[in-house]
């Protein structure tokens, strides 16, 4: 992808964030089921993200790093084997890090009960709110 693509991706990215996490998460999430170690974070953040009660600013900043998550194309591509999600890994992190007093108990309660149950192919298409 040329470097003028990348850019207009980013800027659309930005602009509809949310419409693009809400569409393509759980796509993400089945394919990289089991092989990310922070997707228990990841789950805790959407759920944070897609909630209601959530102040905006701390959901456009979750939304921003969520797109960030879903994108194959960014600073390391996700394909790269050994470090493909390591950047996805450090801008979830930092984020949640920063917005942790948002991401409630029942928040994270969801994820982990989303791992517990979930296969592969169970994986919903929409928000399992």
């Amino acid at each position: 992808m040329a470097g003028k693509d990348l850019v207009l991706l980013d800027a659309y990215v930005k602009r509809n964030s949310e419409r693009f996490v809400r569409r393509s998460f759980w796509w993400k999430v089945r394919k990289t089921l089991g092989k990310v170690p922070f997707m228990e974070d990841a789950l805790a953040a959407y759920f944070c993200a897609i909630d209601p009660a959530t102040p905006v600013q701390v959901r456009a900043v979750l939304f921003g790093a969520l797109a960030y998550f879903i994108m194959p194309t960014d600073m390391i591509p996700d394909f790269v084997a050994g470090l493909g999600f390591t950047d996805d890994a450090t801008v979830l992190i930092t984020v949640i890090t920063l917005v942790s007093p948002h991401i409630t108990e029942d928040h994270r309660d969801r994820a982990r009960a989303f791992l517990l149950h979930s296969q592969a192919d169970a994986v919903p298409t929409d928000d399992p709110a």
